[in-house]
């Protein structure tokens, strides 16, 4: 018996806590690669885009179009002190035009970085849905068995749980987008018959 005792081999748990470990490094490797895979696509004219949308976010680039502007005006000013035709006299068009097409370009900057952060961001969402309606699913399993298990137990007296019943069945993802289409519908018909009221009252004098 003591023989039998000192041949078996003590749990290591190192080996315990492995298969935790090796789920969790697995778990962050697809998440990295999935950055990786988003990043790899970006071509080099979105990556100047972005790195362009970066400088335009700084607070820095605010003190730089105010500094333009004033050396702008006070340069203008200088020259018709001096006697001479002044590059752009007031009401400075020159001036509203290139703070107008800078303003367009910094939109367009913005807004394409914008966008490819609105994709990746659905992904996530996509994602995150995906990994909610798994744990959902595993919990509603981990509840069917315990309620096996406790209808096995002979100490245990086995009584009918409503609420347990109802946690045992997933759920189904067709039938909640289905209720939240149906419950969408309501309200997208009444703003719409709000808009239409507006405009008909509207249009009446």
């Amino acid at each position: 018996m003591r023989a039998n005792e000192a041949s078996s081999p003590s749990p290591d748990p190192g080996n315990v806590a492995r298969p935790e470990h090796y789920q969790t490094s697995q778990n962050i490797e697809a998440v990295l690669d999935f950055y990786a895979r988003e990043e790899h696509r970006v071509t080099r004219s979105q990556r100047l885009l972005e790195r362009i949308s970066l400088l335009i976010g700084q607070p820095a680039f605010l003190g730089f179009i105010l500094a333009f502007v004033a050396i702008w005006m006070l340069a203008s000013f200088a020259f018709r002190r001096a006697g001479i035709a002044a590059f752009d006299a007031p009401p400075y068009f020159w001036l509203q035009g290139i703070i107008g097409l800078g303003a367009l370009m910094s939109a367009i900057v913005v807004l394409s970085r914008q966008s490819r952060l609105a994709k990746l961001a659905e992904q996530r969402a996509h994602l995150d849905l995906k990994v909610t309606l798994m744990t959902e699913q595993k919990t509603a399993k981990l509840i069917d068995l315990m309620e096996e298990l406790r209808r096995d137990l002979p100490d245990v007296v086995n009584r009918h749980d409503p609420d347990a019943a109802v946690l045992q069945q997933s759920m189904n993802s067709d039938q909640v987008l289905a209720a939240l289409d149906e419950r969408n519908a309501p309200a997208e018909r009444s703003k719409l018959g709000g808009d239409d009221r507006n405009d008909s009252s509207g249009g009446t004098p």
